[in-house]
């Protein structure tokens, strides 16, 4: 496949065309058009992929097609095991059936019935979401629901005319790698996720999710083996499966298995499409949605909360920093008070302004217990924590250093996330560097700031992005940017993990001659003067002021 450019191009095309059906059904920035989007989307996209396997299945074998479709001999069951990591459909499920019936008076309940067979075939069980309370969530549900009754056969009828295959065919992109299948995805879901700060609802810029994955993979030797690695706040996956990517593939295939936990709906959702994309099927069963701090879902032993909690060789979370967890504080304490996953505590139910409970710290203690010795994490932090002197915050800090778990800080510039104002840092841990230097980046000052709809969003050049990964990677000092640290002089800073507060204090001195001090000083001195003028003439407007509105009354 050569030509990117253009079947991007044609893939957003499809997406628009998607909104703009239902913009004018009245259904635009509803929760209802994201899910229609989404489903559409994910149903062409699967539809493709399973109709040019057919295709190629049926060369490999000198079969033909319409003998496989028809399961002529058990072809299909072939097909099907062949290609077992896939979604399996029936041919009655397919955009090249369903079109041939496009003219008839109940096309919507056909469409919604291939949606349902398609979620029930036990086949496609793995697809599904799995919720913390053991329940699971379909592949599909049927659209039209969204839809009065009179217009659905319509809306049915024009999504089709979207996604025909002459339209735009899927089965071009297989081949497609991660950076092209995460641009498309990052365009699909952009009206629909947002870095608003609420709970499980944040989503990491691309650029950002690929330079700390290559950080986090450089902190330790790969080996061709499986990798363990975990996001307890997925959102849309952006962290996780950039890190996954990085991994890369060794002699079994992908090196990284994948396991998440989020709370939202919509977020699993979108994980699961991404998942999707990127071909991690195998990884499907270990998305879950729920709780993580209230209910964790994955355990050494699988199902056996009794076992403990599993841990992971890397971490990676962007998590909600601020929310109103006061409904589950109380019992997310008494659960876990005889365990150190919450070493540090849990914050207090503020009498006011419940919303800004501090949450990220939990998600932080949550993800030292999750990680295991040895094992590598990248959090994002609301910059502030780095030097927080008191309260759970101090405590953290104190405890990553006095274990010798701290491998580097990097803060960012101001608005990284369009939607939220927060400074934000990353937090690097690594269980191995008991004796090693801890590099501290200030990155604040890099970026340009762009627009994005009413908001500013600060954004990194490729070269500026280089720059962050090459310095932390390579352990480069650099004036006024980074600094290389032992953990004796972060515990000689009250615990500080800012890099501002050890970069050393530069004086300029200026050689001048007599005649130039004095000419200096005398200009400090009139401009005092000046400045005094000025303070004594506003003093006494003021009390004539004050004067005429006292005898005014």
């Amino acid at each position: 496949m050569s030509d990117y450019t253009k079947l991007e191009q044609n893939i957003k095309n499809i997406i628009d065309d998607l909104q703009g059906l239902c913009n004018t059904n009245g259904l635009s920035n509803t929760a209802s058009e994201e899910i229609i989007v989404t489903s559409v989307f994910l149903y062409k996209f699967l539809n493709d992929k399973f109709i040019a396997n057919l295709k190629k299945f049926a060369k490999d074998t000198n079969m033909s097609i319409e003998d496989i479709k028809q399961n002529k001999n058990n072809y299909l069951d072939a097909f099907y095991d062949t290609y077992s990591n896939d979604v399996a459909f029936a041919y009655e499920d397919t955009i090249e059936y369903l079109v041939g019936h496009i003219g008839d008076d109940d096309f919507y309940k056909q469409f919604d019935e291939a949606l349902i067979r398609i979620s029930k075939y036990p086949k496609n069980k793995a697809f599904s979401i799995e919720t913390a309370e053991g329940e699971f969530k379909p592949l599909f549900t049927p659209i039209s629901e969204f839809i009065p009754t009179t217009k659905r056969n319509a809306f049915a009828k024009n999504i089709f005319s979207c996604i025909t295959l002459d339209k735009f065919d899927f089965g071009e992109t297989i081949e497609g790698n991660y950076d092209f299948f995460s641009t498309i995805f990052e365009y699909l879901i952009q009206n629909y996720n947002v870095a608003s700060g609420t709970y499980a609802e944040y989503f990491t810029p691309q650029a950002l999710s690929s330079a700390i994955a290559k950080i986090l993979v450089h902190m330790a030797p790969i080996e061709d083996k499986l990798y363990e690695i975990y996001d307890p706040s997925a959102g849309s996956g952006s962290l996780v499966l950039h890190l996954a990517n990085e991994l890369g593939e060794g002699k079994f295939g992908n090196r990284a298995v994948v396991f998440t936990q989020d709370i939202s709906q919509k977020s699993a959702r979108f994980l699961r499409i991404n998942m999707l994309l990127n071909g991690l099927m195998e990884s499907l069963n270990n998305i879950i949605e729920g709780d993580t701090l209230k209910t964790p879902a994955h355990f050494k032993i699988q199902g056996d909360d009794s076992s403990g909690l599993k841990t992971f060789d890397f971490i990676t979370s962007n998590p909600p920093f601020k929310t109103d967890f006061s409904s589950t504080r109380n019992e997310i304490e008494v659960n876990w008070k005889n365990t150190s996953r919450f070493f540090a505590g849990v914050p207090k139910i503020p009498n006011t302004k419940k919303e800004s409970m501090a949450i990220y710290l939990c998600f932080i203690q949550h993800i030292l217990y999750s990680l295991k010795d040895g094992g590598k994490a990248a959090i994002v932090v609301p910059t502030g924590f780095l030097t927080a002197q008191s309260g759970i915050e101090k405590k953290i800090r104190e405890h990553i250093v006095n274990n010798h778990w701290l491998r580097g800080v990097i803060s960012m510039p101001s608005n990284i996330f369009a939607n939220t104002g927060t400074n934000v840092s990353v937090l690097f841990i690594d269980k191995t560097n008991r004796d090693g230097d801890v590099l501290l980046v200030d990155a604040s000052k890099l970026g340009d700031k762009v627009k994005v709809g009413k908001n500013q969003k600060t954004v990194l050049s490729d070269t500026e992005l280089e720059k962050i990964v090459k310095t932390f990677t390579e352990h480069i000092v650099e004036d006024d940017f980074s600094i290389a640290v032992s953990y004796e002089q972060i515990k000689n800073k009250n615990y500080s993990f800012s890099a501002g507060q050890y970069f050393d204090v530069k004086i300029e001195y200026v050689q001048l001659t007599q005649q130039e001090f004095d000419a200096k000083i005398q200009e400090y001195t009139n401009n005092l003067n000046n400045l005094f003028a000025e303070n004594k003439t506003l003093e006494d407007e003021i009390k004539k002021s004050l004067k005429e509105l006292k005898y005014e009354t």
